[in-house]
């Protein structure tokens, strides 16, 4: 099981993000744009550095739903692969069996 705080802390860090989506989609579209004058998009530039650090998505850590494991999580299924075998061991998971040849 992961501290918990760094199991609060990315969940913080995924609020953040969700809710700044829009506004820094937005500014890095005007950044990113050749057309627009240089001044406009050096003042979208500098209001994007001032929205939070942890308002990025970049900074959202996969982590377990179940442990808050940050390695070895399988993105579609969101579980660590420690957990996964846990339940497909307690028969949890349908089909899946444990390999053994």
């Amino acid at each position: 099981m992961a501290k918990l705080s760094s199991i609060n802390k990315n969940n913080k860090r995924i609020k953040l993000s969700d809710r700044f989506f829009n506004k820094r989609s937005k500014l890095k579209k005007v950044v990113m744009d050749k057309k627009i004058p240089l001044e406009e998009r050096f003042k979208a530039q500098q209001k994007l550095s001032k929205l939070p650090r942890n308002s990025a998505k970049i900074r959202v850590m996969n982590r377990c739903q179940i442990t808050g494991r940050p390695h070895g999580v399988y993105r579609k299924l969101k579980i660590s692969r420690i957990a996964l075998r846990q339940l497909g061991l307690q028969g949890k998971i349908p089909g899946l069996v444990k390999s053994s040849w």
